[in-house]
C-alpha cells in the first residue's frame, strides 16, 4: 500500500469512529501524543487525544444510530518523507468541517499528530 493509501485509510478509520462514536477507532487514527484544537460556536477548544476521544464516546446516539449525513472529502494531502500535511471537508455533528491534520509516521504506520478544525457551516 502506497503511503497516500496509507493516510487515507487512517482518516477513514478516524471518520468511522467520529460518525460511530467508537473511541478504540479514534485512538488507532491519532499518535498517543496527538493535540486537537479549533473553534466551535462556542469558542476555542483544545483537546489531548483522552479527551478527544471521550467527547466522541459521548455522542450518543452515534451520528450513524441518528441517520446523520455522512460526508467525506480529502481536500489536498502533502507528503514530504515521513511527514505529511492533510485537509478535509468533513459532515459531524450536523455541522460542515474543515480539518487540518499533520501526519507522522512512525514506526513504518501513518498517524494523526495534530488535527485543527474550523466549523465551515
Amino acid at each position: 500500500m502506497s503511503n497516500k493509501e496509507q493516510i487515507e485509510t487512517c482518516i477513514n478509520i478516524y471518520y468511522e469512529g467520529c460518525c460511530e462514536s467508537d473511541p478504540a477507532k479514534i485512538k488507532e487514527a491519532f499518535d498517543q501524543n496527538a493535540m486537537i484544537s479549533g473553534y466551535l460556536p462556542d469558542g476555542l477548544h483544545e483537546m489531548n487525544l483522552d479527551e478527544f476521544a471521550g467527547f466522541v464516546a459521548d455522542q450518543q446516539p452515534s451520528p450513524k444510530e441518528k441517520g446523520d449525513q455522512e460526508f467525506l472529502e480529502i481536500i489536498s494531502c502533502e507528503i514530504v518523507g515521513d511527514t505529511a500535511i492533510v485537509q478535509i471537508r468533513e459532515a459531524y455533528l450536523g455541522m460542515i468541517f474543515i480539518d487540518s491534520f499533520s501526519f507522522l509516521k512512525k514506526d513504518n504506520s501513518w498517524r494523526i499528530y495534530t488535527k485543527l478544525f474550523h466549523v465551515e457551516s
